[in-house]
């Protein structure tokens, strides 16, 4: 797909010169247009204000994402698979989240399917973005492992494709992330029914890895959790989630990896089930 990757890279647009440039990596649960329309102002603003280069950066799938980010590849990530055993050692710190309602990991199926409960899944085909991906397979998974249920996972690149592919008929369920799924289903007019969610969790964070100094993480994270109180700051975020069909409140909140944990334990369980 050569032709997205360049109209990709006109989007990130040129860095400054003078400025020290700091990767962002961004995990696509969203098709990459839409992820880069959405996050490039934001990147823009918040390096300008901080006086660097916040370079957007991602990859063709949410796997090939999570493997680069376990290998520490980015400076600053927006993405929750560095709670997992395999990230630990990749040094990512939270620093913020986006504002709003906590995530659920929730397993749905269209509105019309003969499937009424995680029980009548026994066997089948369930859709999920990788064996990474936190709201639409961990959380799913240990739920399906508790209640005794075994479906054969599918993955599909990224929480979109597997609504697409659940919304085209290929596969019966799927597990998901309830935010990205309510944009989704907003924009694409789909109907579906869920079978199970998850406790709330907190929203997906944005954290720091360890060698960024500690002076540039700061900023970074003022700038994002004051970003909703500037004026043009406010007119970037809603025209952002205006892109993706988001709700407000827009903007970020300070937080820190206390606020994680159970994200890691429900991490801790799948991999010890899975054996990995």
């Amino acid at each position: 797909m050569p032709g997205l990757f360049i109209l990709l890279l006109s989007l990130i647009g040129t860095p400054l010169a003078s400025a020290q440039t700091y990767s962002f990596g961004v995990v696509p649960v969203r098709n990459a247009l839409l992820t880069a329309k959405y996050w490039n102002p934001i990147l823009d603003y918040v390096g300008k204000k901080c006086d660097v280069t916040l370079e957007f950066v991602t990859k063709k799938s949410s796997l090939e994402y999570s493997e680069a980010e376990a290998r520490g590849e980015f400076d600053f990530v927006y993405n929750n698979h560095i709670f997992a055993p395999s990230h630990a050692a990749a040094g990512y710190h939270v620093i913020a989240h986006p504002a709003g309602e906590p995530l659920h990991g929730q397993i749905i199926v269209p509105d019309g399917s003969a499937i009424h409960s995680l029980r009548e899944l026994e066997g089948k085909e369930l859709g999920a973005p990788n064996k990474n991906g936190f709201a639409g397979y961990a959380a799913p998974m240990s739920a399906l492992i508790k209640a005794g249920v075994t479906v054969r996972p599918i993955f599909g690149g990224n929480q979109e494709g597997v609504m697409a592919q659940l919304r085209s008929g290929a596969i019966p369920a799927a597990g998901v992330n309830s935010r990205v799924l309510k944009e989704y289903a907003s924009r694409e007019n789909f109907k579906y029914r869920v079978l199970w969610t998850s406790e709330p969790f907190q929203e997906i964070p944005v954290a720091a890895n360890a060698r960024v100094p500690a002076r540039v993480v700061a900023a970074v994270r003022k700038t994002l959790v004051g970003m909703a109180n500037d004026p043009d700051g406010r007119k970037i975020l809603k025209e952002s989630a205006t892109i993706i069909g988001q709700d407000p409140p827009f903007g970020f909140v300070e937080a820190n990896d206390e606020d994680y944990q159970n994200q890691r334990e429900v991490y801790r369980v799948l991999w010890q089930a899975e054996g990995r």
